[in-house]
């Protein structure tokens, strides 16, 4: 058995390297026909915004723009905003530190802001260091309360209606279904109404958020045209942390359920190798059966009773 599974994982390997080069090779290529068109109609739109403001100001120099243009991208990247004649604050507020915090551990990390200072990066890494495996605890914890609550509820509906296997299948189905709502489905609307975005880019935000891929391009609480209430970032911040816990323990699941059927799978192909060999000594054992009558067959006629008698007693000699 430990040969067989040494082989399988030496062959499996390969396999699903291959087959994850060729999932992510799938994405680039369908990515890049959807995305690259808007990309370059962005570079020539600037580059045309660009030319107009200069052409029609001629009072601006190339090189003067240029180190406005970056020094507006430096400040907005360290969550400075111009606003009118003033500039807008408030990434560094306690609720924006704590939400940094909470995208940092939980390896989310948005892009869209980071410490500007070498205190604030060497304290980063500090935190980050002791916070993600304290995060992976703790998600864990809760992924398994979560676990044992639909356990316990599909246990007393089974002492209930005294259906075992529908009592499971029903709590599973309730769970997802209570954690789409609750993590995937409403949370959209929250965010619809506090941020501007669309329903589809609300889900979206939920959704690249909580399975931690954090690209950046929505995150809440950024916009300096919107007044936020004081515990909405809080309140994001906590439903990260669940949420992320019944994600993974839904990924958890389809990762089993994978396992499960490639076991499976591997089951019935020894069962069907077994099922050969046991053929092919059947055969091997009639033919063995049919040779020694055949044989008795010729000794009984060449030789009579005694020539038979004589080919039995080396058959149970052997």
């Amino acid at each position: 058995m430990g040969v067989v599974a040494g082989q399988r994982r030496r062959w499996g390997v390969p396999v699903l390297l291959l087959a994850y080069l060729g999932y992510v090779g799938l994405g680039a290529g369908v990515l890049q026909a959807l995305e690259r068109p808007a990309e370059v109609r962005a570079a020539r739109r600037l580059l045309q915004q660009r030319w107009e403001l200069l052409a029609n100001h001629t009072c601006l120099q190339g090189p003067a723009l240029q180190r406005l243009i970056q020094g507006i991208i430096e400040a907005y990247k360290s969550g400075v905003t111009i606003q009118g004649n003033s500039t807008s604050l408030g990434r560094w507020d306690f609720s924006g530190s704590f939400f940094f915090s909470i995208s940092a551990i939980t390896t989310i990390g948005y892009g869209n802001l980071s410490p500007s200072t070498a205190a604030g990066r060497i304290f980063c890494i500090l935190f980050a260091l002791f916070g993600i495996p304290l995060n992976l605890v703790l998600m864990n914890e809760i992924g398994q309360l979560m676990l044992l609550g639909v356990q316990r509820s599909a246990h007393h509906l089974e002492e209930m209606f005294h259906l075992k296997i529908k009592a499971a299948l029903l709590m599973k189905t309730c769970a997802l279904v209570m954690g789409l709502l609750l993590f995937l489905l409403l949370p959209p609307l929250l965010f619809s109404n506090k941020e501007g975005w669309t329903y589809e880019e609300s889900f979206y935000y939920s959704f690249v958020t909580l399975s931690t891929i954090g690209f950046g391009d929505y995150v809440i609480g950024m916009n300096p045209d919107r007044t936020y209430p004081s515990w909405y970032k809080n309140v994001i911040s906590l439903w990260i942390l669940f949420g992320m816990a019944w994600l993974a323990l839904i990924i958890k699941c389809c990762i089993n359920l994978l396992e499960s059927s490639s076991d499976f799978c591997q089951c019935n192909r020894k069962s069907i190798e077994l099922s050969e060999d046991v053929m092919d000594d059947d055969k091997k054992n009639m033919t063995g059966l049919h040779s020694v009558e055949t044989c008795n067959d010729k000794d009984t006629k060449a030789g009579g009773p005694g020539g038979c008698h004589t080919h039995t007693d080396s058959t149970e000699a052997l």
